[in-house]
């Protein structure tokens, strides 16, 4: 009589493992809290500071796709899109540029600094800032600030990574970023929450 097959007790184990550890994502997935939501601000224009300025958190509108909200780091304000040498960032949705490049007026770049905390950042490096530029299919990208967040696929939930930026504007003074959030009051996406310290005296110092 011809003894049936058996399935290899290493291959089950493999198998209860990978549902296991499927099971575990998706009950993860479910489960997740909502992301905090941050609340737009209201941006009243202040004076040209003419020295360091912040640490200030500030939550930008960028839910229209159609439109950039163009963000004055200097004054803590928004700036008209007529405007091409008052802003520093523009924000759409969860892109982010500065005013510098090509067909820009603005001399601004930005360079990620790797490795560093927000508040370890005393000092903006004085050179390798990159410029935004423009892609053959015609968005407006800034390389820097391009890969900004992490996606999760189950949660399909955008999350800063951990990351400061060196800013430098479009009148070429410097400022420290930080992306603080994404999302809007009911984990609406399309607020981005911003922390920065901005320097106003032309230096390059970040911090007292």
């Amino acid at each position: 009589m011809r003894r049936g097959s058996s399935v290899p007790a290493w291959l089950i184990a493999a198998g209860l493992l990978f549902l296991l550890a499927t099971s575990v994502l998706v009950v993860s997935s479910v489960r997740r809290d909502p992301p905090r939501g941050h609340p737009i601000s209201r941006l009243d224009a202040l004076p040209e500071p003419t020295s360091l300025v912040g640490d200030r958190v500030i939550t930008l509108d960028a839910r229209d796709p159609s439109r950039w909200t163009r963000l004055d780091l200097s004054r803590g304000a928004l700036v008209e899109a007529g405007d091409t040498l008052g802003w520093d960032l523009a924000v759409r949705r969860f892109r982010i540029v500065v005013n510098g490049g090509p067909g820009f007026a603005g001399r601004g770049g930005a360079r990620r600094l790797a490795g560093r905390s927000f508040d370890s950042v005393s000092e903006a490096p004085a050179t390798g800032y990159v410029t935004s530029d423009v892609t053959p299919g015609g968005d407006t990208i800034s390389v820097e600030l391009e890969d900004w967040y992490s996606y999760g696929f189950l949660s399909h939930l955008l999350e800063p990574r951990e990351a400061v930026y060196a800013i430098r504007t479009a009148d070429g003074r410097y400022a420290k970023v930080e992306i603080v959030g994404y999302y809007c009051p009911g984990a609406e996406p399309g607020c981005l929450t911003l922390r920065y310290v901005y320097q106003g005296d032309g230096s390059r110092r970040l911090s007292n």
